[in-house]
């Protein structure tokens, strides 16, 4: 049988039954901690890795058993827990990767084999796409609809701000001891279970209808261009150190570029939330194409200016493209399917950065910034002929887009 989400009905305007901003904020901050152990995860583990192993590089290990753990497990977990409300699964789903990490402190203190970590990471790892695919949802029901994409602006700020702060924090800690940098993003990393508002009754109710697939062709195509999104920022976080030594920098000196992309992304969230309008599809068309532009110019870039330039371009886009890939996907989802629908595009992220990871491991550097751009070209000029085809400038369920 078919399921629905339920909850009360929600009004604009005057006399609107709009929950208050104290839940809506708990929500953002939830958002925000949501991320930590993702955005911190790189760095500590790192330094775990260093001081069990003597090399670094066994980080990189933990982070792909985590990234590969949460592509298997968001659908099947998402699916578990569609009969209890959604507030109470997402508790759930951090108190479960809490305890994970919390295995990873533990077995670092006390020098466990290191694959006992890689298996706690992977743990922490498989219920990441699932936890954002219940928070999202929950969205829904803590703002008006017409606030809905400044909302989003505001969390996508908040998500880059994660990213910039976390690393720096667990490094700082990490200093003083690795097991400090990882009960850090441990603590945080489990404050959505105390923050996250509950909302009422949002579980699913069977319905006597046929059910829904989750992966339409209109769904799967945003699903790819968030991947293909995804692995363009990547290629440029995970290849910063190279590219400051193909300018002759020092390795510490990759924050040339990846800095200004945060600051950049940092920037469009804002631009999002004051404008607090879905873009339409010829606008969403152009930032695909201005982010295909930042990656050829960080590919083919001669000079350090123009890689800088490259990345900001990338960045300035980054937030209105999310904002805009978790609307539609809002509008196309059947409201039974929002969180696997979520999940999933979490999971797309996950899976573009892993594309850039493997060719940024399997070539060149130029090589593996050439093939990212041709992915983006690709998906832009993809989304374009589709957008030509529609004969329409806003997405409905029964469109291509």
């Amino acid at each position: 049988m078919a399921r629905e989400l339920s909850a009360a009905p929600r009004r604009d305007g005057a006399g609107s039954t709009v929950p208050g901003r104290w839940r809506l904020l708990r929500w953002f901050a939830s958002s925000a901690t949501l991320a930590v152990p993702q955005a911190a995860g790189p760095v500590a583990f790192s330094l775990v890795a260093l001081s069990l192993l003597g090399d670094a590089t066994g980080g990189a290990a933990m982070i792909l058993a985590m990234t590969l753990a949460q592509v298997a497990g968001a659908i099947p977990i998402t699916r578990l827990g569609r009969r209890w409300p959604a507030a109470t699964v997402l508790r759930l789903l951090v108190a479960f990767r809490t305890l994970a990490l919390a295995g990873v402190a533990l077995a670092t203190h006390y020098q466990a084999p290191f694959a006992w970590l890689i298996v706690c990471a992977a743990l922490a790892g498989s219920v990441n796409g699932a936890a954002y695919g219940y928070l999202r949802p929950l969205l829904n029901h803590l703002t008006p609809a017409s606030r809905l994409p400044r909302a989003l602006g505001v969390a996508a700020t908040l998500n880059e701000v994660t990213f910039v702060l976390a690393p720096v924090a667990a490094s700082g800690l990490g200093t003083i001891s690795p097991v400090f940098a990882v009960l850090a993003l441990t603590v945080l990393g489990a404050l959505p279970a105390l923050l996250i508002p509950q909302v009422g009754d949002t579980h699913v109710r069977d319905l006597p209808t046929a059910e829904a697939s989750v992966l339409s062709p209109s769904i799967l195509l945003w699903l790819t261009c968030a991947a293909a999104s995804g692995a363009t920022v990547a290629s440029i976080e995970i290849g910063a150190v190279a590219l400051a030594l193909k300018f002759g920098y020092e390795p510490a000196l990759a924050i040339l570029f990846t800095v200004p992309l945060c600051l950049a992304s940092v920037t469009g969230g804002v631009w999002v939330s004051v404008r607090n309008r879905m873009a339409s599809r010829r606008a969403v068309v152009a930032q695909l194409a201005v982010m295909a532009v930042g990656a050829a110019l960080a590919a083919f870039g001669a000079s350090l200016g123009t890689t800088v330039a490259g990345a900001v371009l990338i960045g300035l886009v980054l937030a209105p493209l999310g904002t805009y890939y978790t609307l539609v996907l809002d509008t196309l989802a059947p409201p039974h399917k929002r969180p696997e629908v979520f999940a999933l595009l979490r999971t797309a992220n996950a899976l573009g950065v892993i594309f850039a990871s493997a060719v940024l491991t399997a070539a060149s550097l130029g090589t593996a910034l050439t093939v990212v751009t041709g992915t983006m070209v690709t998906v832009a000029v993809i989304v374009g002929f589709a957008s030509i085809a529609s004969g329409s400038r806003q997405p409905r369920s029964g469109l291509p887009l």
